[in-house]
């Protein structure tokens, strides 16, 4: 199985590229874990609803590009359905039973993602109702990828 990361925006902080080098580093006893990212499109601060979404369209153009056409689509929105941690484990199993061998989940920037990616998606998935930075989410992403793999897998990890 091939999992892809997609997101919007350059990770700078080192903080959290220390975290998704860890989280990546353990993923590799069970599958293969890619991390791209897509520029952000550069946008005032006060935004009118059709500049906000002109800026998610070139976003949304810029993600779709680097989705496999086979892949299964996991879109992150925050007004999406919560999974438990053992939910999202036993989703993830049941589309490698399924003979999904490319999981591709994508991360909007600030202003969320264009409707064009959410079509594109098999599913969203939530986080919670709190807003996280988009950085941040990748770290909590990979971190839940793993955790999802040791739980297939019935190895301990803390609860």
């Amino acid at each position: 199985m091939d999992i892809t990361i997609v997101s919007v925006g350059k990770l700078k902080e080192k903080y959290l590229k220390k975290g998704i080098e860890e989280y990546t580093k353990r993923l590799g006893a069970y599958t293969k874990i890619k991390m791209v990212e897509v520029p952000d499109e550069k946008a005032p601060e006060n935004l009118s609803e059709a500049e906000m979404i002109q800026v998610k369209d070139k976003e949304g153009e810029r993600i779709l590009a680097k989705i496999p056409d086979q892949a299964y689509v996991f879109a992150l929105a925050i007004e999406s359905k919560e999974r438990t941690s053992e939910s999202f484990a036993k989703e993830i199993e049941q589309l490698m039973i399924h003979g999904s061998s490319k999981i591709v989940f994508v991360i909007g920037g600030s202003l969320g993602l264009s409707e064009a990616v959410m079509k594109r998606s098999d599913t969203t998935i939530s986080f919670g109702k709190m807003t996280y930075p988009h950085q941040l989410m990748r770290l909590i992403l990979v971190e839940q990828v793993y955790r999802a793999f040791r739980i297939m897998r019935n190895e301990p990890y803390h609860k």
